[in-house]
């Protein structure tokens, strides 16, 4: 399988960074910030969308996982009430974007529905330095030569270069940043949904993209190192694992893999718990596997609490 993540990192003339920034991890561990206050609401929430919110046995994926992705932002709106900014965001559902760039001779283009997008007032500030920036330069991107690095990418005709977000980022729309895209692999038979691998390449795909098509609403069309960087995140999850991600779009100067580079941030494989157990399992009369939620962990839910308060706290 040719690889997802490093043929988005090409792509999208992006270096990775494994796990948090600092700006988000000194979120999670900031005791101050009372996140851990929260934790017995988010295993109550766990237990709500797969246990108690259903009439079946074991409900299927396609019903808990969404419900467990609005309890959770339930959750974090309850921050509102501390950090008031908060409540100056918006969720796009539905959303479709279309960005284009060259990268070397190729023209690419990225679209199609783009999960569902919280929107904010205010921007998430850089999470790299300038002097981080500029270390980029010295990144080489990885090559898969003799395999082209476009090899499973579909190819079309494309009469016009759209760079386009619906009404998001119009003149005028209050809401005009793009903060955090979620996606929700949901489909209950598992060959429908994409592997974490998969997934992490569509974050980071649409991440860019949309990074890419406000710093072009900013700034214009002209390839550029961005003066102030554009930061999108995104969060993946099948209602079980997650996988966090925060991009930061440094240059629009996409053509050749000389100069600064794109920058991501990637906390892969998080499980939020260990298994949800619908009806006790019974041997020979005694219960090995009562019922309810094991293994639950708080620290999944503090990064996804995290990558929500980000820019504002």
């Amino acid at each position: 399988v040719f690889p997802g993540v490093r043929q988005a990192q090409w792509l999208t003339k992006t270096k990775l960074v494994e796990g948090l920034p600092p700006a988000v991890q000194g979120i999670v561990d900031n005791p101050a910030l009372g996140l851990q206050e929260l934790e017995e609401r988010a295993k109550h929430v766990v237990s709500h969308a797969r246990l108690w919110d259903t009439a079946e046995v074991a409900p299927r994926r396609e019903k808990y996982c969404p419900v467990l992705f609005e309890n959770l932002i339930h959750i974090c709106r309850l921050m509102s009430g501390k950090y008031p900014s908060l409540s100056k965001r918006m969720l796009a559902r539905n959303f479709r974007i279309a960005a284009t760039w060259e990268r070397e001779s190729i023209l690419l283009q990225v679209r199609g529905l783009s999960g569902i997008l919280m929107n904010s007032m205010t921007p998430i500030p850089p999470v790299a330095s300038k002097e981080e920036i500029l270390a980029t330069k010295e990144h080489v991107l990885e090559t898969f030569y003799p395999i082209a690095p476009t090899i499973d990418l579909q190819e079309v005709n494309v009469y016009k270069e759209l760079n386009d977000t619906g009404q998001c980022f119009r003149d005028g729309y209050p809401y005009s940043h793009p903060h955090t895209l979620f996606f929700l692999e949901s489909a209950n038979v598992r060959t429908d949904r994409f592997r974490p691998e998969q997934l992490r390449a569509k974050m980071l795909m649409f991440a860019f993209g949309n990074a890419l098509t406000k710093a072009k609403a900013l700034h214009g069309n002209d390839p550029k190192v961005l003066e102030q960087p554009v930061v999108v995140q995104s969060i993946g999850t099948d209602g079980q694992l997650f996988q966090f991600m925060v991009f930061q779009l440094n240059t629009t100067d996409l053509v050749s893999n000389d100069g600064v580079k794109n920058l991501v941030w990637i906390d892969s494989d998080q499980n939020l718990y260990e298994r949800a157990q619908c009806v006790p399992e019974v041997k020979k009369g005694v219960v090995t596997k009562p019922a309810g939620i094991s293994g639950f962990q708080p620290d999944t839910f503090k990064k996804f609490l995290a990558l929500y308060l980000h820019g504002t706290v």
